[in-house]
């Protein structure tokens, strides 16, 4: 029923402009304003992701969005230097002064290191 759809996601911020300038000046990605009042993220080999207003808006605990890059020191510095700050975690997926969660002798998985938007949802770069 649904398999020749388009489908689309997207996620809700608390304030459009600051989410417009982060996704577009701070992330270098392509936002286009949408007649029905949302964001719309335009991501390679995608359809648009939607960014949506919500008054009650409470960040996501889980990761919302994720960019592979081809190297993960590069890109953290990159965006450090435009002002994202990596998040740090302990245990399982602990991350290094950088932030990067560096998967050898832990859980599988690539290195990966978590930021956050202007309103709070998680995203991540981790390397391909």
């Amino acid at each position: 029923m649904l398999n020749k759809s388009k489908a689309f996601s997207g996620f809700s911020v608390d304030h459009l402009e600051k989410a417009k300038a982060f996704y577009s000046n701070t992330l270098g990605l392509t936002i286009r304003d949408n007649p029905m009042g949302v964001l719309e993220l335009h991501l390679l080999g995608n359809n648009p992701l939607i960014i949506y207003p919500k008054s009650n808006h409470s960040p996501a605990t889980y990761t919302v969005l994720n960019f592979p890059v081809a190297n993960i020191e590069e890109t953290v510095d990159a965006l450090t230097a435009k002002g994202v700050t990596f998040l740090s975690y302990t245990g399982d997926l602990q991350t290094n002064e950088r932030g990067i969660h560096n998967a050898e002798g832990q859980l599988k998985g690539p290195k990966i290191a978590w930021f956050t938007d202007p309103a709070g949802n998680i995203l991540s770069i981790l390397e391909e």
